[in-house]
């Protein structure tokens, strides 16, 4: 290969505690399309690390990348990628980032927001009146950071032109796929995808893999207790563990579901079950029995008589009906599900 330029330049924005995950799964499907086999050499694609002051960027889980050069003038990038990181609001804000982002915006070039890289291009005022796709497990910290703003949640990136979001991990080899079929064709994307061990290249629209409670919660231990619980659908979690995890007593997490959510936590552990079991359900070709096994239930009959409890039809049913029956499992508050009958 002999080309004099590369086809598909893309300058990275290193934040604080950038997590590593969607920056090695971007840049990686990046270096394996960038030229033959693997050897890496950046033909066909182009990217350059960046920091504010040039110096190595650490990761959330301390791996630092180097080496990283100070930020380079905009316009030489196809794509401008933020990736962000940890969020912490007691963390010092990288204003040399946000003047960047700022000024690369103004240039018109695309600007590719991903996981908690989001949070900046909200923060550099890029953002107003734009949608927002955001991981569910960061949706809870942005609508209380950032009210004003509509995430975007039920997928794994959006694609608005000169703004792209992606909700991070994983999908972010999605979205690499995908720009690198836009500028360097099918083939090439396939290339670095099968190298990775990824069958098929996932679209935007693709759902994200599991359901969360979208609350906001104000109290710092019930939000914990809620992750713990989101983190653990399949298992019997006993109240006693969960006070222990979150690192409170039993009365007071009993306490403060009640008084926070309506309901014991016994009771919205079962709900939240259910509604991942719906969630697979439609999204899923899981079998009834995998489903309720895998939402934490001992066998299809139990499963199935608290979903249908819970619903007012079957998991059979809800699969056969698909779409017409399909509720955002996203919903705001679980407390609840048997409201989803009276929605209907």
């Amino acid at each position: 290969m002999t080309d004099a330029s590369p086809l598909l330049t893309v300058g990275f924005v290193l934040l604080q505690r950038f997590t590593l995950l969607p920056f090695a799964a971007f840049v990686d499907c990046l270096r394996l399309a960038a030229d033959e086999g693997d050897r890496s050499c950046q033909v066909r694609c182009h990217w350059r690390f960046m920091t504010g002051d040039g110096q190595p960027a650490l990761s959330s889980c301390d791996a630092a990348v180097s080496p990283c050069k100070p930020f380079d003038d905009p316009t030489r990038f196809d794509y401008l990628v933020v990736i962000g990181g940890v969020q912490d609001e007691n963390d010092r804000t990288d204003q040399l980032a946000l003047d960047y982002i700022r000024r690369a915006a103004a240039a018109g070039g695309p600007l590719v927001g991903i996981c908690t890289g989001v949070f900046a291009l909200i923060q550099a005022g890029v953002m107003p009146g734009r949608r927002c796709c955001v991981s569910w497990y960061h949706h809870g910290d942005l609508t209380h950071r950032f009210p004003e703003v509509a995430p975007v949640a039920d997928r794994l990136f959006v694609d608005d032109g000169d703004l792209i979001t992606c909700a991070g991990g994983s999908a972010a080899a999605d979205l690499a796929a995908y720009l690198v079929e836009r500028h360097l064709g099918r083939a090439w994307a396939m290339k670095s995808l099968h190298i990775m061990l990824i069958d098929e290249g996932r679209r935007g629209e693709h759902p994200q893999p599991q359901p969360v409670v979208f609350e906001r919660v104000a109290d710092r231990a019930l939000r914990r207790a809620i992750d713990i619980i989101s983190q653990h659908l399949g298992e019997s979690l006993s109240i006693d563990d969960l006070a222990r995890r979150v690192g409170t007593s039993r009365r007071n997490i009993e306490r403060k579901f009640r008084d926070e959510l309506g309901v014991t936590p016994q009771r919205f552990m079962r709900n939240l079950r259910l509604r991942y079991g719906l969630w697979l359900l439609h999204y899923t070709p899981r079998t009834i029995t995998d489903i309720g096994e895998r939402c934490g239930f001992s066998d299809t009959a139990h499963f199935s008589r608290q979903f249908r409890e819970a619903f007012g039809y079957t998991p059979s049913q809800a699969r056969k009906t698909g779409s017409d029956r399909a509720v955002d499992p996203f919903f705001l508050h679980i407390g609840e599900p048997e409201r989803l009958q009276r929605r209907g």
